[in-house]
């Protein structure tokens, strides 16, 4: 697909989504939006793409809401009613979801202002890797509104404790990469000039598991977090063992095993 605001490049089966406007600090337009909608629906489908790497151009993963484009005197940005109000939220909000609901994992590729919808999107993502540059904060409380948006208020203190995630949630404080990575926020950080290698390196590795396996992993990491229960996490991840066995990749596995070699594990229908 050929995008305005977006730049999709794909290397076996790993998806590289560039949010693409540096102009405006890859802002969140409503154009952005209707092209995420997009990608993220192809996705569920799209048995190509294991893994999908999300990172910005130029000097700032994602600034937001495109304040400027809300600021035109267009009645569409925001809505003009609260019905409108609510329908444009819920596109937004449901760009999270989806990411989560996707089969492939995403790594948020971050550096420099990733602040407000971009803190959102990060937070969505399954794995944050971090440049020196990055910052990040819950932008929406500085201009109005609650800091609890696009699922921030889920994400953020499963990710860092709820008094870390409360200090930034009622003061729209910035956290740095050095922070993030002390908190636990994100997995690793590099200088910025290394960072696309370290997502990529991330990337592969996940790719050159089995196909099943990442996904049935992904959806098991996200129940298990909201589980009950110890016994409810242990019966999604029986079922999914029974299933991966099935799917004959356990075969595969252990042949490459004995074998010294690495697996090469094919998709399955």
């Amino acid at each position: 697909m050929a995008y305005e605001t977006l730049e999709l490049t794909q290397e076996g089966a790993v998806a590289r989504l560039t949010l693409n406007r540096p102009h405006a600090l890859n802002a969140l337009s409503r154009k952005m939006v209707s092209e995420l909608e997009d990608f993220l629906s192809r996705l569920r489908d799209d048995r190509k793409t294991r893994v999908v790497v999300i990172r910005g151009a130029g000097r700032a993963f994602c600034a937001g809401l495109d304040l400027k484009e809300q600021n035109a005197g267009d009645s569409e940005a925001l809505g003009s009613s609260a019905t409108g109000t609510y329908e444009v939220q819920r596109r937004m909000s449901d760009l999270v979801v989806a990411i989560r609901r996707v089969p492939q994992p995403f790594i948020a590729a971050i550096k420099g202002p990733a602040c407000g919808g971009g803190f959102a999107l990060a937070l969505a993502s399954d794995v944050r890797l971090a440049g020196e540059s990055a910052r990040m904060n819950a932008a929406f409380i500085r201009i109005g509104l609650t800091a609890c948006d696009m699922g921030v208020s889920y994400f953020l203190p499963r990710a860092v404790g709820t008094s870390v995630a409360s200090e930034l949630l009622l003061t729209g404080r910035f956290i740095d990469a050095r922070r993030a990575l002390a908190t636990g926020l994100v997995s690793e950080m590099v200088p910025d000039a290394e960072l696309d290698a370290a997502a990529d390196k991330l990337a592969r590795e996940m790719a050159e598991t089995s196909p099943l396996g990442l996904r049935l992993t992904k959806e098991c990491l996200n129940v298990s977090v909201d589980a009950g229960s110890l016994e409810q996490a242990i019966a999604v991840e029986d079922r999914n063992q029974t299933l991966c066995v099935q799917a004959g990749y356990l075969d595969e596995g252990a042949r490459a095993f004995v074998q010294k070699r690495a697996p090469r594990f094919a998709e399955r229908a």
